[in-house]
């Protein structure tokens, strides 16, 4: 979730950041009757912590869908961009949660403030503007410069960069989009300039195994320079016109994805499916959708209702808040759907009612050094039983936790999206942990958040025509090896 800021902000925000502990949490159109099938990957480097990230050309008639590889990285889910001439490919985490899409850039370097996490990191490749023929500079005047300045009036940013009144009056100032700076949940910042050059997707067509490039020249992105927290770049996926869906003309469409588990982590083999257009809409009547919510405070990003939560196979329900269900007169509230953000944040004191029901169910010795070592409030010592079951045992030992949406949507979260080992088993016995956390922003913004985490192994689908949302459970690694998603 983001809220751009003017370049005069930016050395104030980065002088204050540097002494707050911030929390890395929360990020022509027309429709076309194609599809693209990506594919995300996921490398988790280490075990999970509170730390969460938070104009084309018409398709040749023959291509049906899209293909690239989507690979999962720390805390999210990696897509490929191609950019530039000859193309220069950069790995960015797919974000539901906000409309730009950036990539660290420099002919030299690329500055990112506390990002030491990161610094022994492959991924950090960084795009040169200088080595790509078809590389621009935004001007002021276009709608993605007025929109990332979030300005109402569009001879603001022309204004900016000192164009005269005449050419204000016509349109035709020269002068590039100014710099801006973008800011990520509670507390990532870029800082940058509007770009625009060629992005080429890879397609299949409807023979088999017949791979085509398509171009999308001009492709508007954010070409970023310095950062604060944010190591890596990000692919916007939300509802503005600067998100990736919304530039290659899928935005009235959608698009759906199928998170792989953690254990297929590090694993260069296979990756997650992303479908977007056609392909990810159709044929999906037989899951629950639940109505896309339209916050007045972010229309860009995506929000659903919450009615209860679920403890174990009872029928006793824990009822939520009503500002899980929508939104205040100021426009507070509602449930984002995030895949910027990595477990699912619910707010007080919803969230300490809803531990407190969970520890009146398990009988297991708390681990209470792991919590303090985690900070995640409810671990437990399970025993471990070893076999050759694709089933995790020790997730059969602990209540199933089911979401209740609205429209009577229920989501049973799959084995291993609620508690999850924090290391290997030990004498007979793991430890395991609930990987929720608590809603830290007050009354400001979304009251929850469903993150990545709790998506894994559930096919979510963004029905944008519709305007609804849909789940199923589903075997994520099985999806990805119909859609030609595993090497082999």
């Amino acid at each position: 979730m983001e809220t751009p800021f003017t370049n005069t902000t930016l050395l104030f925000l980065l002088a204050i950041a540097t002494f707050l502990n911030f929390t890395q949490t929360l990020a022509s159109h027309r429709s076309i009757s194609t599809s693209l099938v990506l594919g995300l990957t996921h490398s988790r480097v280490s075990l999970p912590s509170p730390k969460a990230s938070s104009y084309s050309k018409k398709m040749p008639s023959q291509v049906s869908d899209m293909i690239e590889p989507l690979r999962e990285v720390r805390d999210g889910y990696l897509i490929p961009l191609s950019l530039g001439t000859p193309p220069q490919v950069i790995e960015v985490y797919m974000d539901t949660g906000s409309d730009l899409t950036w990539v660290p850039c420099g002919n030299l370097s690329f500055v990112c403030m506390d990002c030491d996490d990161y610094r022994n990191n492959k991924l950090m490749a960084i795009f040169s503007p200088s080595a790509s023929s078809s590389s621009l500079r935004d001007l002021c005047g276009s709608s993605f410069c007025i929109d990332i300045h979030s300005s109402d009036n569009s001879i603001d940013p022309c204004t900016i960069v000192g164009c005269s009144l005449a050419t204000l009056l016509k349109g035709t100032c020269p002068r590039p989009c100014p710099s801006f700076a973008y800011t990520y949940g509670a507390g990532g910042v870029v800082q940058g300039a509007l770009s625009r050059d060629t992005l080429r997707v890879h397609g299949i067509s409807s023979t088999p195994n017949n791979v085509v490039t398509r171009e999308i020249p001009k492709f508007c992105f954010g070409c970023i320079w310095a950062s604060y927290r944010e190591p890596i770049g990000i692919a916007g996926f939300g509802r503005g016109a600067l998100s990736l869906p919304f530039q290659l003309g899928f935005l009235q469409k959608g698009f759906s994805h199928c998170f792989l588990a953690f254990k297929y982590a590090n694993n260069p083999n296979i990756s997650s499916p992303l479908v977007i257009g056609d392909v990810a809409i159709s044929s999906k009547e037989n899951l629950q959708f639940t109505p896309m919510l339209k916050s007045p405070m972010y229309p860009s990003n995506y929000y659903i209702g919450l009615e209860a939560i679920t403890i174990g196979n009872t029928s006793t329900v824990t009822p939520v808040p009503s500002s899980l269900r929508g939104f205040d007169s100021q426009g507070n509230g509602g449930m984002l759907i995030d895949s910027g953000t990595t477990y699912t944040h619910l707010p007080e004191p919803f969230y300490s009612n809803l531990l407190s029901v969970i520890e009146s169910v398990i009988w297991y010795p708390r681990a209470k050094e792991m919590e303090t070592k985690t900070s995640f409030d409810l671990c437990y010592l399970v025993p471990h039983t070893m076999n050759n079951t694709l089933i995790d045992q020790d997730d059969l030992l602990l209540p199933p936790i089911t979401f209740h949406f609205l429209n009577n949507v229920s989501l049973v979260l799959p084995q291993g999206n609620h508690f999850y080992a924090m290391g290997a088993p030990v004498n007979s016995s793991v430890v395991k942990c609930l990987l929720f956390q608590v809603m830290d922003d007050g009354d400001y913004g979304p009251a929850g958040v469903f993150g990545s985490f709790q998506q894994q192994n559930v096919e979510v689908v963004y029905d944008l025509e519709k305007e609804r949302i849909g789940f199923q459970p589903m075997d994520c690694a099985s999806a990805a090896a119909s859609q030609g998603l595993h090497k082999k």
